[in-house]
């Protein structure tokens, strides 16, 4: 997890879904607003019908933060708000390795294609043998 102040609260979520620029992968959608801090937020918005419990919904929460972690202050000039949404029609499971997998792999490309710099090719991200 990361701390607090590195994460939004609900009347920034929802600035950020109005007037964000959204990145598209194939189960997630990340909006993304330029900030006035001097490090990145995020939030990550997943539907209550696409998991069965909470425990799973703060399972794949938990892997959010934790991937998200060397997105925070690694970047000179511009810091951004980022608001990840789970579609409403993807089906999230804790105990199937491939819906773990899906999530991982979505997240990535998505944090990559929102952050990436124009001089850098790869951006590190978490791995997923650390966080299962």
């Amino acid at each position: 997890m990361i701390s607090k102040i590195y994460r939004l609260k609900e009347k920034e979520v929802k600035k950020v879904l109005l007037k964000g620029k959204p990145f598209f992968s194939y189960s997630l959608v990340l909006n993304q607003i330029q900030n006035k801090e001097n490090f990145n937020r995020f939030a990550i918005i997943i539907w209550w019908k696409s998991v069965n419990n909470n425990i799973t919904r703060n399972f794949f929460r938990r892997l959010f933060y934790n991937s998200s972690k060397n997105f925070i202050e690694n970047w000179e000039k511009h810091f951004f708000d980022s608001v990840v949404l789970l579609k409403k029609q993807i089906k999230l499971d804790k105990k199937d390795k491939k819906s773990i997998l899906n999530f991982a792999w979505d997240l990535d490309f998505v944090l990559k294609k929102a952050f990436k710099k124009e001089d850098e090719k790869e951006i590190k991200t978490f791995s997923l043998k650390k966080s299962i």
